[in-house]
């Protein structure tokens, strides 16, 4: 096929997940990344473009060594250039920043990059039509990535150029201790690095299907799906709202990983409960008249198993902490507890499960918020936000949970 694959940011996802299908397909003749780490610029280069990745099987781990990537800093003059050009001549891009926010952030704007690079492509009808992947964890993130090139250029890109929405329930991570890539036998990411990329083997990746006049797709094998909003509450209200559960009901029992769970039955039962009984009741209601499998009460159930086991591979070894980082967003009132919590409520169902979760949260967002009343920060995080009748029923929930 040949084209050219480029990503932005060398994290987990881009290179966990993009980069390594781009390889295997063998559908580009470039693969090229844009990452304003200098330092892991230099450790690329010095290792010919090869990386490798660690990926958590069910049963064990093994590692995949990906090759022939190009790295260029945007913060470097030269290394612009090149990116520019690459981006012209693209037919697939991806995003895997940390978050939506940093789309038109500081020198290396992404927007900015984009903006230049795609206007060229519709410049020259030589260059191909291109689709670019959002991968950062937000239902409008692709939305959000044009919005910010429009403003940039509202003549926009024509018919070349479509911005794909993306639902990745893939977990990873960057790991950076030493003494835990010893242990765990993680290759780092290349022999002169201190860091190891770490995800699991998971790759259900669904993708809008929408494409460009004459696009072929290289990344041939994520699943389209002509809707995906459906998809992308189910993982946020769903997968996202249940992780961010069972994180905070360890933390609660001390543990330090996430794959402890497996040896308590509890803890487990009440997430497999939370999963099926609340978000799944809000989720499949909202749903009920998407025809697909996943929405039905035994297709939930099985999405809930599946994703649960996941959650505590014992080769993942995700920390407890990093699943309950920053408890104050993940109460927000449209972030993933208090959203999936709502949808239950709309369905019936009382979420007592997630409440006593949102409890403990509530518990170390006091600890590093300004508060010293849990209602009183409930009340300043959901400012300006929501019904108050639904919003005093909630706070009570919560409030009252064990």
């Amino acid at each position: 096929m040949g084209g050219a694959f480029v990503g932005f940011g060398f994290g987990a996802i881009q290179g966990g997940l993009f980069l390594p299908a781009a390889f295997e397909s063998e559908n580009f003749d470039r693969l090229v990344v844009a990452e304003i780490d200098a330092e892991l610029v230099a450790q690329i280069r010095r290792a010919g473009g090869r990386y490798h990745c660690n990926i958590a099987e069910s049963e064990s781990l093994r590692t995949v060594e990906v090759s022939g990537v190009e790295v260029f800093n945007p913060l470097v003059a030269e290394d612009r250039a090149a990116l520019l050009e690459a981006i012209a001549g693209a037919n697939e891009l991806c995003t895997a920043l940390p978050s939506f926010k940093l789309y038109d952030s500081g020198a290396a704007s992404v927007a900015a990059l984009l903006t230049e690079g795609l206007g060229r492509k519709v410049g020259n009808p030589q260059s191909p039509p291109a689709v670019v992947y959002a991968a950062e964890n937000d239902a409008r993130a692709a939305a959000r990535l044009r919005e910010a090139c429009l403003r940039r250029d509202p003549s926009g890109f024509q018919d070349r150029v479509i911005f794909s929405e993306t639902v990745i329930a893939k977990m990873c991570s960057v790991v950076t201790d030493s003494s835990r890539m010893s242990e765990e036998g993680l290759l780092p990411l290349t022999e002169f690095s201190s860091r190891s990329l770490l995800v699991e083997a998971y790759d259900t990746i669904l993708i809008d299907e929408s494409v460009p006049a004459g696009f072929v797709r290289g990344l041939d094998g994520f699943i389209t799906k002509p809707d995906l909003d459906p998809y992308a509450l189910t993982k946020f209200f769903g997968h996202n709202a249940i992780h961010a559960t069972l994180g905070f009901l360890a933390k609660q029992e001390g543990l330090r990983f996430m794959h402890e769970l497996r040896e308590n039955e509890e803890l487990m039962m009440l997430a497999k409960t939370a999963f099926v009984e609340e978000a799944g009741v809000g989720l499949r209601a909202k749903y009920s008249n998407v025809r697909d499998e996943l929405f039905t009460e035994h297709g939930f159930r099985d999405y809930a198993e599946d994703a649960l086991e996941r959650m505590i591979n014992p080769f993942l070894r995700d920390p407890v902490d990093r699943v309950t980082r920053d408890p104050i967003r993940k109460l927000g009132w449209e972030d993933r507890l208090l959203g999936s919590m709502k949808l239950a409520i709309q369905a019936g169902a009382v979420p007592q499960i997630m409440a006593r979760a949102a409890r403990v949260a509530l518990g170390y967002a006091c600890e590093e918020g300004p508060w010293t009343e849990p209602g009183q920060a409930l009340e300043e995080i959901w400012k300006d936000h929501g019904d108050d009748g639904e919003k005093s029923l909630c706070m009570n929930l919560v409030l009252d949970s064990d």
